[in-house]
């Protein structure tokens, strides 16, 4: 398969750029308006790269005229930026890969349905925690009654953070979008569709509340406050199923190559396996 990129210089790029690798596809043109990306060179170094979305875009449909289109754009730019690479791709007649979230809006959902039916393409989501085996394990052991769950997550950030477009509320979507959105979607899939949700905490950089879900009352704390951290502790992550840990040594093992196959198999996880988490997520981002 062909593949082109965007988001190239950005933190999970390289996590990208291994799965195409490691699945026997080709990396052909790269995105980034930030030109420090010598890490193409590990993995793709004869990848045609662009610092100008404008130039990007008219490379592929070069390409898609002479019969030499892209397969799939694997989308890791900023959150802010999906839809509008996630058309691009589409209208070049390629599938999509979009990291988290897909979108910040539930509406734009809808508009990308709309553009896969008009295109026959689809947009492919990387909802990675899936596929941990462990995290598959405990879903299949779970039975039908109510549980209580308690996620607790602190993984510190300097002021770099907040003055970098992930601590734009516009462009990330928010403490619950940029850091929450892998675990609101695992509780999700744990536990059913929400029912209720209720927010106690909703700052820039910590948000906590109550989520009631179909099988499962969820406390959750979410925080990037090097302040709520006890002791010499680098991070806290921790999931609590009903007073039973859930072991985060590896729980975040690169499953980006587990996803690729998935999709190139003919598999994937798709905009409505999505949208549940997206929902949530807007909601918590209105709530006061």
């Amino acid at each position: 398969m062909r593949f082109a990129l965007t988001g190239a210089a950005g933190y999970v790029a390289p996590r990208h750029m291994k799965a195409i690798l490691e699945t026997g596809s080709d990396l052909v043109a790269a995105l980034d308006p930030h030109d420090s990306v010598g890490i193409l060179d590990k993995f793709f170094p004869e990848c045609k790269f662009f610092i100008e979305y404008e130039r990007f875009d008219r490379h592929l449909e070069k390409l898609r005229r002479h019969g030499r289109g892209v397969d799939y754009v694997s989308v890791c730019s900023p959150n802010y930026l999906h839809d509008a690479h996630c058309r691009l791709a589409m209208r070049v007649g390629a599938d999509v890969i979009c990291e988290k979230p897909v979108v910040s809006n539930p509406w734009n959902l809808d508009q990308l349905k709309e553009i896969e039916k008009e295109t026959g393409k689809k947009v492919y989501v990387v909802l990675q925690l899936r596929y941990h085996p462990e995290l598959l394990r405990i879903k299949n052991s779970l039975d039908n009654k109510m549980h209580l769950v308690d996620i607790h997550y602190v993984t510190p950030r300097g002021p770099w953070y907040h003055t970098s477009w992930k601590g734009d509320i516009e462009k990330s979507g928010g403490l619950a979008t940029n850091i929450g959105i892998h675990l609101f979607d695992l509780a999700i899939w744990y536990f059913g569709k929400v029912q209720a949700c209720e927010v106690e905490i909703n700052q820039p950089d910590k948000v906590s509340g109550i989520l009631q879900l179909e099988r499962a009352n969820v406390k959750f704390y979410l925080s990037t406050n090097r302040s709520d951290l006890v002791g010499d502790e680098s991070a806290h992550r921790s999931i609590i199923i009903d007073n039973k840990p859930l072991r985060f040594d590896d729980i975040f093992d690169d499953l980006h190559v587990s996803v690729y196959r998935d999709v190139l198999s003919g598999g994937g996880l798709g905009i409505e396996d999505a949208r549940p988490s997206i929902e949530l997520v807007h909601a918590i981002r209105k709530m006061k």
